[in-house]
């Protein structure tokens, strides 16, 4: 980030670097069984669960700013929440002419990790100052608490990436945001009270608060068609199951429409409109993203690999991998593992 020292409030003292740095205390997975609360069974069935682990998504700080009326704020490349507290912010999102403004109550996701900048209300009521309107009329300070995260699978970001870019419940939601405001006010008690255990506390909070998010967007009449979408469709979530969980099955149209209780023309437009493509075309990112971490973490021969993912030929799978990504699988390989540390 690149925020000024002076920006941040409530820094608890001496331990404040618990929420700076956690990752130096601990490392650990994203979505635990005991973050989740969900034993092995449910999960085998929880597709959602799945797609994030397969990133390896964890929450990693949390800050809390308090700046001057006039400020701007840039957030880089890193998957950010801000939580807003008091006041108003301005978001922009770097390249995009669009703001969005965000006040008290309201949540707001990057999960793309898009870098942005943060302005406060302070512009607009220095330019009412200006104009001869009475100081009273300036805005409240502003005041958020700033999340990050980390994706622990570059390969798999993919399904971040398919998301918006910013993603905004906005406070009136009422029942959506009880949730999220328990979860709140432990990061706050965190900050205030650090004790031992306080930077893994935060970590799982974040996680929490990010699913929390996903789920709250992706069941509104708003969210745009994705994997997200489809996980949590009942009439699509079965066949993403199967898909994800046996790649290279065969799998057939109306194989996956019988799996959601579907005739083959109603599934097939449902997938569509929830995922945003069709299922043949969400199969072969399936097949491909498992290849990627196969040819990473084995050293499984190509062919076998393609036969694994579901490919009658390595010729088939070599032309496939290649148009994804502009690579062949061998060469993916080496290259990958050359540039692991």
């Amino acid at each position: 980030m690149t925020d000024s020292p002076e920006y941040l409030a409530d820094r608890p003292a001496p331990s404040a670097d618990l929420f700076r740095s956690p990752q130096e205390f601990a490392d650990p997975p994203a979505l635990e069984e005991a973050a989740l609360g969900l034993n092995a069974d449910s999960q085998s069935h929880d597709l959602l669960s799945e797609l994030l682990r397969s990133v390896r998504l964890s929450g990693e700080r949390i800050v809390a700013y308090a700046p001057p009326r006039t400020f701007t704020i840039g957030f880089a490349e890193v998957g950010s929440l801000h939580i807003v507290e008091e006041g108003e912010l301005m978001l922009r999102i770097d390249g995009n002419s669009h703001v969005e403004h965000v006040s008290r109550g309201d949540v707001v996701l990057l999960p793309r990790g898009d870098p942005h900048h943060i302005s406060g209300a302070g512009k607009r009521a220095h330019a009412i100052v200006r104009s001869g309107a009475a100081e009273n009329d300036a805005p409240e300070p502003a005041r958020w608490l700033c999340g990050t995260f980390t994706i622990g699978d570059p390969q798999a970001s993919h399904l971040l990436a398919s998301l918006p870019a910013v993603i905004i419940l906005r406070g009136d939601r009422g029942p959506a945001l009880e949730g999220l405001e328990v979860a709140r006010r432990m990061l706050v008690f965190e900050m205030q009270s650090p004790s031992q255990g306080s930077a893994v506390m935060v970590a799982r909070i974040l996680d929490l608060i990010f699913i929390q998010i996903l789920r709250a967007w992706a069941a509104g009449t708003d969210a745009e068609p994705n994997w997200l979408a489809g996980a949590l469709d009942p009439q699509t979530g079965p066949a993403l199951s199967a898909i994800h969980r046996d790649p290279g099955h065969d799998w057939t149209v109306e194989e996956l429409a019988r799996a959601c209780n579907l005739s083959r023309s109603a599934f097939a437009a449902r997938f569509v409109a929830r995922v945003g493509k069709p299922p043949a075309a969400y199969l072969v990112h399936v097949r491909l993203d498992t290849a990627t971490g196969l040819l990473r973490d084995t050293s499984l021969p190509v062919t076998l690999i393609a036969k694994k993912v579901g490919y009658t030929s390595e010729a088939a799978f070599s032309r496939a991998f290649k148009n994804r990504y502009g690579t062949p699988p061998a060469r993916w390989r080496r290259d990958t593992r050359a540039n692991q540390p």
